[in-house]
């Protein structure tokens, strides 16, 4: 990762610039605790570089040239995250501040298709979504790739129960190609883990359990601040281990009493007793499992994402209600709903961009990773219907399969 040790002058600087608009040589010196020639140099490698501009200045009815004013230019280059699934590829597009510019949701792939038509499509989606931006793809300066399956750290896919046929397969490497750009991929669940940890529900403790809960269940890991990958790169494929009656092959979760969850819940709203028969041993045996994972890790937090946390109180409550039978110790840990919903892992991707591409983004060594702002819900919601692309790779599917 780049960045590491002490941040320059240059990139301190322009990390001020980011987060407060804009400033003079003066403000900053002063601000950073800096000397004035020292920050004059890096003005001046910085609007070389066109990460800053000069910005407007006003006299305030002072006598004499105003100050010079400089500030961050966003614009000057684009990040993209992208979520790959059965359900959706979701696509974002950020400037180089975090601020989410669009978003778009396409149909999901489909499980058995031909990889390399999977792969053009999942292309196509990009493409269509910075032209809708009105960003030209020499724009981008690089992208981040959440997908289903096990990844190693150079973007090739070890495993995937979801897309098999990209087992084996460099994906970084192809989009890469595609795009002319620095690429990184990784696992869904652990993206979403991420991304709730730098910008949901998890933004204020270090050490998090994130499970996702849908099709399958899969778990993310945040811990000392860090993702946790292992040694294998498959910390957090628990779901077949440590919860019991899933599917040996696939992992999904099997119902007896209808067809998905979502009908099993609306029969236990109806008041059927099988339905609420195993919706309750459901619920036990996941607080079974996370009970396990919570003696194993130790977390400040347990955060539910996937599918199923839609169900909201009608599966927490219970939940929450049913952990500390199987921790039986004198501690709490807070069990909490994810706040960013199916747009976790695409938000996470775009995080792992900045964060393993940051000299690529902005040409200055030791830039962190800015706050990444999503659109506000209201814009999210009109950005986010899915438009229908036909291709022979696509087709419909049940949410989250990110695992």
């Amino acid at each position: 990762m780049s960045g590491t040790g002490t941040p320059s002058i240059t990139a301190r600087s322009a990390v001020h610039l980011r987060a407060a608009g804009s400033a003079t040589v003066t403000e900053i010196a002063h601000t950073l605790e800096l000397s004035r020639t020292s920050v004059e140099n890096a003005m001046g490698a910085l609007v070389e570089s066109g990460l800053i501009v000069e910005a407007p200045t006003a006299s305030a009815g002072r006598a004499g040239r105003p100050a010079r004013r400089y500030a961050f230019h966003a614009d000057a280059g684009h990040v993209v995250g992208v979520d790959v699934g059965v359900a959706s590829v979701r696509v974002l597009v950020s400037d180089l501040a975090g601020r989410v510019r669009t978003q778009r949701r396409f149909e999901g792939i489909v499980a058995g298709s031909d990889g390399a038509a999977t792969l053009g499509a999942v292309v196509a989606d990009i493409r269509a979504t910075l032209a809708d931006a009105d960003v030209p793809s020499s724009r981008i300066r690089a992208i981040g790739v959440s997908l289903p399956g096990i990844v190693d750290d150079a973007g090739r896919v070890i495993a995937s129960v979801v897309i098999p046929e990209w087992s084996g397969v460099d994906i970084g490497a192809q989009l890469r190609q595609a795009f002319d750009c620095p690429v990184s991929v990784d696992n869904g669940v652990r993206l979403a883990a991420v991304a709730e940890h730098h910008l949901g529900v998890a933004q204020l403790v270090d050490d998090v359990v994130y499970l996702s809960v849908g099709n399958r269940i899969a778990m993310g890991l945040i811990l000392g601040g860090r993702p946790r990958r292992g040694v294998h790169n498959a910390a957090g494929d628990i779901g077949r281990l440590a919860f019991r009656g899933l599917d040996a092959e696939t992992g999904q979760i099997p119902w007896r009493t209808a067809a998905d969850a979502a009908e099993v819940f609306a029969l236990v709203e109806s008041g059927d007793a099988d339905a609420r028969r195993e919706l309750d041993a459901f619920v036990d045996e996941l607080a079974h499992g996370i009970a396990t994972l919570v003696m194993t890790v130790d977390p400040a937090m347990v955060v539910i994402g996937g599918g199923l946390s839609g169900a909201h109180g009608r599966l927490l409550d219970p939940l929450r209600a049913a952990l500390p039978r199987h921790i039986r110790l004198p501690f709490d840990v807070p069990l909490v709903e994810a706040r960013l919903g199916a747009d976790a892992a695409a938000h996470g991707a775009l995080v792992l961009a900045f964060r393993r591409h940051a000299d690529a983004v902005y040409g200055v060594e030791g830039m962190p990773v800015p706050t990444v702002t999503p659109l506000p819900p209201g814009e999210r919601g009109a950005q986010t219907d899915t438009i229908v692309v036909p291709k022979a790779a696509r087709g419909a599917g049940t949410e989250e399969e990110t695992t």
